[in-house]
């Protein structure tokens, strides 16, 4: 949390990682199953919350267009990728106790 954005999660990681691959935020929603402006406006949070912008992105037409996840996003990336595999760690012992409460299958 960054006040009262929500900074960096899962999804919007996830959405890093495809700009990444992609070079697109219209092909990064739509490998993600949202819309562009959806996708958009996670990455205008993403870029207002940190000291520098995690996507670089430029309008497209006869040029092309696209974005790019910055260095300093790559870095962000990085480290709360990081973060996430420790917090898996410590609580896979507890994910283990809890999935004994679950039911043996699902319920129709």
């Amino acid at each position: 949390m960054f006040g009262p954005e929500i900074a960096i999660g899962p999804g919007k990681a996830d959405l890093l990682d495809a700009i990444a691959a992609t070079g697109s935020i219209s092909e990064s929603a739509r490998r993600l199953g949202m819309s562009y402006r959806r996708a958009w406006l996670l990455v205008d949070t993403m870029n207002r919350c940190f000291r520098e912008p995690l996507v670089s992105s430029a309008t497209g037409g006869s040029g092309g267009g696209g974005a790019h996840v910055t260095d300093f996003g790559n870095r962000v990336l990085r480290h709360f990728r990081a973060m996430e595999k420790r917090i898996d760690r410590a609580i896979e012992p507890d994910l283990a106790a809890f999935s004994e409460l679950l039911a043996d299958r699902p319920a129709r």
